[in-house]
């Protein structure tokens, strides 16, 4: 029997230490050193057995070297293959997170019986019988649709079998759910450890650059909010997908927050529904469906989701504090955001909210991360404030300084576009003070130079707006 001895490492960026440490010394994160075992004496290997990624590691000419495009796998669901770029690349390893509950089997399970119609899938569990994973197919068929035949299930957790089993099905996709569940039996340590963690992604990943068969890995989510397990896994694995959202929200976000063969931060949304995740092609209508017209509190912001612009409805709601200090209370919005934007109002523009409760709340369970919708957060706020209504037909961008100025954000085309697309009619933007690319027609812009300006226009009539033409010098 070989020796071993232990070792700690940190989960979020990979310290080693010969000791357990309650709090990591390098990156401050707390509770995140894990135990692994290391083994003096590697596992023979066999002198046959190839090497690399590929098996070929003679060097080769740059210029030797095709350059033709990824040949790629198209899949029936547009909004996931938006989010992979265009669909599956053969030997590509893909990593799909999200908490637990969120859907991310349902998700998988209806890709492979999508794909599974005109290639092989093998979809292994270690999480599910078969039985389960069998009802909830039948659940996500159609009226009179019949399971596909190209679909394989099996309940397997130790990698060797997994192999066996692919290499006798030949499929051309490999579905792993999850792997935190898959071990290696000649290691000492337990399934989901950092090292069996590690060691099967890259087994996996060796398996899909060698036989071109493409992997989707299912992992599982921290408290923190990211995927379980050392941070090289996200290294080892060409693309990463995020399954965000609230369970008790309908709406779901594939993000793609890493693709070697595609744009980062591409977003797909779902409305998750009684025969599993249904694709929305219009999710800014329908974001904005519930929308009470002249409700106070209620601005609409433009943000961008990859390339996608997303129109939302972000609310603002302020009250009296009742127990000494003032809350801020965000839901989608960062909290040190909101706290400057409430800084910024009450020094800039003269709104009191030292004493005010603010609850800022995006709806459809979004999470806006880019300051283009300074501009919408603080309309929101001002108009509950005020008990005053925002304009009807218009959308605010814009991001704000800390003098109160206003500044331009990047693709506004796009974003205008998408709002008159949707009817609106108005559009209260910044001021532009280089030469761009021309704003779009049918839609009235009306620039501004700081956040006073802006609160002026967005809450005057379509008469008084337009008697007032000098709002944006």
């Amino acid at each position: 029997m070989p020796k071993t001895h232990s070792r700690f490492i940190c989960q979020q960026c990979g310290r080693v230490s010969a000791s357990y440490m309650g709090k990591c010394p390098q990156c401050g994160s707390f509770s995140s050193m894990v135990e692994e075992i290391i083994q003096e004496e590697a596992p023979a290997r066999s002198p046959n057995a190839s090497r690399g990624l590929t098996g070929r590691t003679s060097p080769r000419r740059i210029g030797d070297i095709a350059t033709d495009p990824e040949p790629r796998m198209p899949v029936p669901i547009s909004e996931f293959s938006r989010v992979l770029g265009g669909g599956i690349v053969p030997g590509s390893i893909i990593l799909v997170g999200g908490d637990p509950g969120i859907g991310k089997s349902t998700l998988m399970l209806q890709l492979a019986m999508e794909m599974a119609k005109t290639r092989g899938v093998l979809y292994v569990s270690g999480e599910e019988s078969e039985r389960q994973i069998k009802m909830r197919a039948d659940r996500l068929l159609e009226n009179g649709a019949s399971l596909p035949e190209n679909l394989y299930l099996v309940t397997e957790t130790n990698l060797s079998t997994i192999l066996d089993h692919n290499r006798e099905v030949r499929p051309a996709i490999l579905i792993v759910d999850s792997i935190q569940t898959v071990y290696l039996p000649e290691l000492d340590s337990s399934a989901g450890s950092v090292t069996q963690v590690r060691e099967c992604s890259s087994q996996l990943r060796e398996l899909a650059k060698s036989s071109g068969v493409s992997v989707f890995a299912i992992g599982h989510v921290t408290k923190e909010g990211v995927i379980a397990g050392p941070r090289v896994l996200e290294h080892i694995v060409d693309t990463v997908l995020y399954l965000e959202g609230d369970r008790f929200q309908a709406y779901r976000l594939l993000r793609s927050v890493k693709n070697r063969f595609g744009a980062t931060a591409e977003v797909g949304v779902f409305e998750m529904r009684e025969r599993g995740l249904a694709e929305i092609t219009n999710p800014s209508e329908a974001f904005l469906a519930e929308r009470m017209v002249n409700a106070p509190g209620s601005a609409i912001a433009v943000t961008m989701e990859g390339t996608r612009p997303l129109l939302v409805e972000v609310q603002g709601l302020t009250s009296a504090a009742q127990f000494g200090n003032a809350r801020r209370t965000p839901n989608g919005v960062d909290y040190n955001r909101l706290l400057m934007l409430a800084a910024v109002l009450t020094r800039r523009v003269g709104v009191k909210l030292g004493e005010q409760d603010i609850f800022v709340n995006v709806v459809g369970g979004l999470k806006i991360d880019e300051p283009a919708a300074d501009l919408a957060i603080t309309t929101a706020i001002v108009s509950s404030m005020r008990d005053l209504p925002v304009r009807a037909d218009c959308v605010l961008i814009g991001e704000i300084g800390l003098a109160g100025e206003l500044r331009l954000p990047g693709q506004m085309p796009v974003r205008l576009r998408e709002a008159q697309k949707l009817g609106f009619k108005t559009a209260i933007v910044p001021k532009r003070l280089r030469k761009a690319e021309p704003w779009p027609e049918n839609i009235h812009i009306i620039e501004v130079r700081s956040i006073y300006q802006a609160l002026e226009v967005a809450f005057a009539v379509e008469q008084k707006a337009a008697s007032k033409p000098k709002a944006s010098d």
